[in-house]
């Protein structure tokens, strides 16, 4: 097929316009929600003026505790996250170097292929951090201001207050995801100017997935060891022992546990979904390099353009909770966060007919992943396995909602089996993960069968990206829980009105539901996205081999596949067990240094105690648990695969990666929608009155049901959704180094086996 000079200019210039245009939209949307949050005043000195409506009583003293909360808070966060990010420094930089003398050795010394892929890990690691660093600001940022929204009369200031500093997360990570990846792309193509090697320029783009999976692997997981222990400690010597309430300024865990929020739910989120995102738009480009043979440059990259279309869904949407809809009313908070989900997957189905339409040739061929035959396809094709993975997604989503809100009679039955204790409420708990987990399956291996049987594996990498389109408001919503928690937290160390603390409950609870709605979406599409990965990696293996390996597909019943699809499905329990102890070690510390500080200075226990407690202890002791805990989980999923790839060769990596997926996927809908749920029946039993039947707070039935959270702590916040990184992280690792392995013994490895 033949381009006229001129067209092919034009094509290329369409492609740029939409993909750098939605990406600098994003950015500067991103930039208007944070300057609108920064006009929200937090003044120290002076009084408040009546507008702000800050507090009753002695405004001074009052503001002056707020700051105070929000500089602990902020310090906390920020000498974390650097002190994170510098082991992820170290280690991005001793895998570069990995990273070049593996790939150059295992593509015949070719340099530039070792040093492209690389430099994009390393951009995908920077970005990854960047990303998370400015999600952490931005709640820091956020949640004193929608603790002094939450004063105001009305439901509608706080409610947008958080909207706006989730907002800011979602569209500035989207932005900054896909501007980087498409000028990578875009250098890259310098080197390999003609459609035959872009085949090279997409597999050196996998070092970006790379790069944002690996820093994802240490954010969640340090992250959620940080989160869990303060909240852990917090809660047991705090709640459960004395009898003071969550977020008591007396607590010495509190800002500890107000800090990890910040760094787990947040910066570690963010790093989860962008990996999503790279590593989704990386399989695709490359299981679909060929499409640019016939189609050209545009054709090809029509992955990036579904996020860049979803970007600006997700923008037209938002003016639907705070301008459109606004929230009036606490009955309203839950449905206007849901509404965000259904009407950006609404909004994406036409808006993916059209781009496929614009895009997509009117035909065009990919290999085939399994035979030696080419595959045909139609843009409308292609537009409706996106849309089975964004209808799909928003499915799974709605269903996590019915199993983790307490608007719904899984939750409440939780909430009622504490009247016998915490051991009933552990049964009942555990029962509901597994059962949640059904649906969620079925709908997955649904959109995978619909999928591929429709355009074969690129279908699959599609519906991955479908999984995904709506990622700005996705993000949004997570960042909002975290915000209205914290926001809650600083009301009560700041010894606000009871109503405020009510109010940021309120908003809490739905944020609550609405995160474990977005862990269900982040969990789907890490089961599509690593899915996709492994038809990326038998594309790779197929084309270094020149067809000798998995030109029929891969051979589940050869003993040593097999094997280490067994071996595969141990890796993420080994990995939750890992976590979970990691968290019970820290909380411990946690604990010991809390009752510590009550036995040394008993008036911290006082009504007004004329003591204060030490904070930064419990900050130090949750940072050094964090980063020291965070290393051997994260160097087990790192080099089981990189390992089985070069001692046993492609067949066992192959065994690995589909044993590891299909466990993590359970593993992590169970755990996630356990520990939601517990977090929930707690919530639910607080607003009950003592004289119903579930006695409300500081009853046994409470006591019961704190257990049952404190259990689901770990289970929702660190092992279940860093779950999501294990699949993700094994098969983009063994994606960037397919090369490397079939170069020991013809994909043999080093034993050679096979």
């Amino acid at each position: 097929m033949v381009h006229h000079p001129h067209i092919e200019i034009d094509i290329d210039f369409s492609a740029t316009t939409v993909i750098v245009g939605a990406a600098l939209l994003a950015l500067v949307w991103a930039l208007l929600q944070f300057v609108i949050i920064a006009r929200i005043p937090i003044k120290s000195e002076g009084g408040v003026d009546d507008s702000t409506s800050l507090v009753r009583g002695d405004n001074d003293a009052t503001t002056k505790r707020l700051v105070e909360i929000y500089d602990a808070i902020f310090e906390g966060a920020e000498s974390f996250l650097r002190a994170e990010y510098s082991v992820c420094g170290i280690f991005v930089a001793a895998f570069a170097v990995v990273i070049f003398v593996l790939i150059s050795w295992g593509t015949g010394w070719d340099f530039t292929r070792g040093i492209l892929t690389a430099l994009s890990f390393v951009l995908g690691s920077i970005t990854s951090m960047a990303s998370g660093y400015l999600g952490m600001k931005v709640a820091v940022f956020s949640n004193v201001r929608t603790t002094v929204s939450a004063q105001k009369s009305g439901w509608t200031a706080c409610f947008n207050t958080a909207f706006r500093a989730g907002a800011v997360m979602g569209f500035a990570l989207c932005g900054l995801g896909v501007l980087m990846l498409y000028l990578t792309m875009l250098a890259f193509r310098v080197q390999y100017p003609l459609p035959e090697n872009w085949i090279y320029l997409t597999e050196c783009l996998t070092g970006y997935g790379l790069g944002g999976s690996s820093i994802a692997m240490f954010g969640r997981v340090g992250g959620g060891i940080y989160t869990k222990a303060a909240d852990v400690g917090a809660d047991l010597v705090g709640k459960v022992v004395h009898g003071i309430p969550e977020d008591d300024p007396r607590n010495p865990a509190t800002i500890a546990d107000n800090v990890g929020d910040n760094v787990g739910d947040v910066a570690g989120m963010g790093s989860d979904l962008f990996g999503s995102f790279a590593e989704a738009t990386c399989a695709a480009l490359v299981i679909g390099n060929s499409i640019g043979v016939t189609g050209g440059w545009d054709s090809m990259c029509f992955p990036i353009i579904l996020s860049s279309v979803g970007v600006i869904v997700c923008l037209i949407c938002s003016f639907i909770a705070t301008h459109i809809w606004p929230v009036r009313g606490e009955a309203q908070v839950e449905s206007a966060l849901k509404v965000q989900l259904i009407s950006t997957t609404i909004l994406m189905i036409p808006s993916v007919f059209l781009a496929a339409s614009a895009f997509l040739p009117a035909e065009f061929e990919i290999n085939a992943t399994v035979g030696s035959g080419t595959v045909t396809l139609t843009p409308d094709e292609a537009a409706i396995c996106v849309i089975m993975g964004a209808v799909g997604g928003l499915v799974i989503g709605l269903i996590t909602e019915y199993y983790t809100s307490h608007s719904y009679k899984p939750v409440r039955e939780l909430a009622d089996s504490c009247k016998t204790g915490a051991a009933t409420n552990m049964i009942y708990g555990i029962a509901l993960g597994y059962k949640s987990v059904i649906i969620p399956v079925l709908v997955l291996a649904s959109v995978v069968y619909g999928s591929f049987s429709i355009c074969d594996m690129y279908g699959v990498s599609l519906a991955a990206i479908g999984f995904l389109t709506n990622l700005a408001t996705g993000l949004t919503i997570d960042v909002y829980g975290p915000v209205c928690d914290n926001a809650g937290g600083i009301a009560e160390m700041a010894e606000l009105d009871p109503y405020v603390r009510d109010k940021t409950d309120a908003l809490d609870a739905a944020g609550n539901t609405t995160a474990a709605i977005g862990k269900g979406f982040a969990i789907g599409s890490a089961a599509l996205v690593s899915l996709a990965l492994f038809g990326a990696f038998v594309t790779r293996i197929r084309h270094a081999s020149n067809d000798a390996i998995f030109l029929n597909g891969v051979n589940m019943l050869e003993p040593l596949t097999f094997a280490f699809l067994i071996i595969g499905g141990m890796i993420p329990f080994s990995f939750a067990a890992m976590t979970m102890k990691s968290v019970g070690l820290a909380a411990m510390e946690m604990v010991f240094e809390v009752q510590r500080q009550f036995d040394e200075k008993p008036h911290l226990l006082d009504e007004n105690p004329s003591e204060r407690p030490d904070y930064d202890a419990c900050i130090a002791i949750s940072t050094k648990a964090s980063l020291r805990e965070m290393i051997p989980p994260g160097a087990m999923v790192i080099f089981t695969p990189l390992l089985t790839g070069i001692f046993f060769g492609v067949n066992a990596v192959s065994g690995l990666l589909v044993g590891s997926l299909v466990a993590s996927v359970q593993l992590a809908i169970s755990m996630s929608n356990s520990g939601g749920a517990w977090d929930n029946a707690k919530k639910y039993i607080e607003k009950a009155s003592p004289d119903s039947e579930l006695k409300g707070k500081g009853s046994e039935i409470h006591k019961a049901a704190v257990v049952g959270d404190t259990v689901g702590d770990p289970f929702k916040d660190t092992s279940g959704p860093a779950l999501n990184i294990v699949m993700k992280l094994m098969a983009v690792l063994s994606l960037v180094f397919a090369d490397t392995f079939y170069a020991f013994n013809g994909g043999g490895g080093i034993f050679n086996l096979s």
